[in-house]
């Protein structure tokens, strides 16, 4: 993990977003079209710390980015290009326009000063979206990833953040996959060559530590 004085300079507020990946209510809620990952989010503690960075980034001035997926009742314009989008056709609880499943899930909360980007395809947050516009326009340089899925969401944001130029910042304690042991698995040998992996409480900590003055 880095320095407290090195995160400390990645995560200026003038040029820090939080992301938030695929935390509504039908994935992490308890509704969850995913129970499994639904109950790994609460259990471990990922979607409260979710909630804690969003409520700090609110108070500090970070803007926030809510990314969910969702799809058309007519399930037009969706991939069936995966075994994953095939499957999530026939879960009870379906990811439509509209409807409660694809509101940001509790406790997090939204302000009108957050975006919520919502996709209708693919699996990245970012890529085919306005999440990189939105980045560029609010002049970011590091991204921090949170949520779900540690399996497949997640490390595509992270990729994709990394590839166009963004320093990515995962607290791993505010992220969550199936099972269990694979997130930290995954986040050691995999997001950790191209991502500063932190906790939420270390990004808390510079998020509210004074900032010095140029």
């Amino acid at each position: 993990m880095p320095s407290y004085e090195e995160l400390g300079e990645l995560l200026g507020p003038a040029s820090t977003v939080l992301l938030t990946v695929e935390c509504q209510q039908g994935v992490v809620g308890p509704d969850s079209a995913l129970p499994e990952l639904a109950r790994e989010a609460r259990s471990s503690g990922a979607l409260r710390n979710v909630a804690r960075l969003v409520s700090a980034a609110h108070e500090t001035g970070v803007q926030v980015i809510h990314a969910l997926a969702e799809r058309r009742p007519d399930g037009r314009g969706a991939n069936r290009n995966a075994r994953l989008f095939r499957a999530a056709e026939r879960l009870p609880v379906q990811q439509l326009a509209g409807t409660t499943a694809v509101r940001v899930a509790p406790p997090i909360e939204v302000t009108e000063e957050d975006f919520v980007v919502r996709r209708l395809h693919g699996l990245s947050p970012i890529q085919g979206t306005e999440v990189d516009a939105l980045l560029r326009n609010l002049g970011c340089r590091t991204l921090i990833v949170t949520g779900v899925s540690a399996n497949v969401a997640v490390p595509n944001a992270v990729f994709d953040a990394v590839n166009r130029g963004y320093t990515a910042v995962v607290p791993a304690d505010a992220v969550a996959g199936v099972p269990a042991d694979y997130t930290p698995a995954m986040i050691r040998n995999t997001l950790a060559l191209v991502a500063t992996i932190t906790s939420t409480d270390e990004v808390l900590g510079c998020f509210e530590r004074p900032r010095r003055r140029p």
